[in-house]
């Protein structure tokens, strides 16, 4: 498998960005390293393009009538290999070289199947959402139910104007989706991927605990009530060492810059090194209950849950970001073989060859290098580069560790990544092939 092309820019006039992006694409695909005539589109814009959206989308497809199916979505900021473009216009683009057997573009007219019947399997899935949709939570939790692996990796499109999807399959259109031209708004839309598309994916965390862990021991809808049999409020009061007596609004303003970490009971809430790990859910707090000394979280929570409240952290948002990066070039660099006495019989032999991989002959197999031929990445809108020090220095993080891949993204109203609606997160995927792009 070769380099996914990819371009980006910025252009007051959407058409002259799509254009400069066009060159870019076209160069690489002239290119022997790059897919020459790759047929899926991933597609990105700022919100400023939003209401000119199925114009750049009719556009884009006709210059490149070789890419048949496009995915995507608009948000405040697009993200490419290099860089982040955040409250400009602007667009992001990257082209997949995959079998159409390997992929299926689906949408709410046009969902994705659950069974085998049409001979597509799907084991993860790229899936864009508008955050106004009702039982949002329940939506991506049916659609991982629809994948093989449970795994999926997106997020919310953000948008202060249209919030459009980009969903188009075929010649055109998704069987089903009647006359629409593969512009739509609310529900779900995406890209299912089958088992031959090898990729990776991790989230990252934007905060980090100021606070004990604790079980909450009584709830109310999205109120906490009591944390370890202390009233809520009285908690998040001591851990934040502040007092509502006198002038509350020191306090408040204390309160408004913390967050909560929810994770299920039972669950493995911390990661390294004190980071919280995939399974929590940061929230807002939305509200003090001063009567019934209750915390309000903007999700429903439920006794037995634990909590942990928290703040963005800067130096722990670019040190996780690291983290996951490293793990994933660790996962893509097969281990050296542990040195082991010499077989001194067939038997030996042949189980020797197969606990390292290799045949009944006795001929054993190296390890295999996998290689990133793309990246996808999807970043809370409270992040980027301010948050991380500088302008696109969230994307040099990542740029820094995983080398110069072709890499697409947005900033999110909120992040997808297995079964979960996150926040505040970055969720990074990587598709990978055993063969060095040459």
């Amino acid at each position: 498998m070769k380099l996914f092309p990819n371009g980006h820019a910025t252009h007051p006039q959407w058409r002259m960005a799509a254009a400069l992006v066009l060159a870019q694409l076209r160069a690489q695909m002239a290119l022997p390293q790059y897919a020459s005539a790759p047929t899926l589109g991933v597609l990105y814009i700022t919100d400023h393009y939003a209401d000119e959206a199925q114009a750049l989308l009719d556009f884009v497809s006709a210059e490149l009538p070789e890419v048949t199916d496009w995915s995507g979505t608009v948000g405040v900021g697009v993200a490419a290999n290099n860089a982040e473009y955040f409250d400009e216009p602007a667009l992001s683009v990257m082209l997949l070289d995959l079998r159409s057997d390997q992929y299926r573009v689906f949408s709410g007219v046009a969902p994705l199947a659950r069974n085998a019947a049409s001979g597509f399997v799907a084991h993860t899935a790229l899936v864009h959402a508008d955050g106004r949709t009702p039982d949002l939570a329940e939506l991506i939790d049916e659609m991982a139910d629809r994948t093989a692996t449970g795994y999926l990796f997106g997020g919310l499109s953000a948008s202060r104007n249209a919030s459009v999807q980009f969903a188009v399959g075929g010649n055109g259109n998704i069987a089903g989706q009647g006359g629409a031209r593969g512009v739509f708004d609310g529900g779900l839309s995406g890209v299912a991927f089958s088992e031959g598309v090898s990729l990776l994916s991790r989230v990252t965390q934007g905060c980090q605990p100021v606070g004990p862990l604790c079980t909450i021991t009584e709830a109310q809808d999205n109120v906490v009530l009591a944390l370890d049999g202390q009233p809520a409020l009285d908690a998040l009061l001591d851990t934040l060492h502040i007092s509502l007596d006198g002038d509350p609004q020191p306090a408040l303003r204390e309160v408004r810059a913390t967050l909560a970490g929810l994770v299920d009971a039972g669950v493995q809430p911390l990661g390294r090194a004190g980071h919280f790990g995939t399974d929590t859910r940061v929230r807002h707090i939305v509200g003090l209950d001063a009567t019934r000394r209750g915390v309000a979280l903007a999700d429903q929570v439920e006794e037995g849950m634990r909590l942990a409240f928290c703040q963005r952290n800067v130096a722990a948002a670019r040190a996780d970001l690291m983290r996951i990066c490293a793990e994933i070039r660790e996962e893509l660099t097969p281990e050296e073989a542990e040195t082991l006495p010499a077989p001194s019989t067939d038997s030996e032999r042949r189980a020797l060859a197969q606990a390292l991989g290799g045949g009944a002959d006795g001929a054993t197999r190296a390890p295999v290098q996998r290689h990133i031929v793309g990246a996808i990445y999807v970043s809370c809108s409270g992040r980027g580069g301010p948050h991380f020090g500088g302008p696109s220095a969230e994307l040099q993080i990542v740029r820094h560790a995983l080398g110069d891949v072709p890499l697409v993204g947005f900033f999110a109203g909120g992040e997808i990544a297995h079964h979960r609606l996150y926040g505040y997160t970055g969720v990074l995927t990587v598709f990978t092939s055993e063969h060095a792009p040459v």
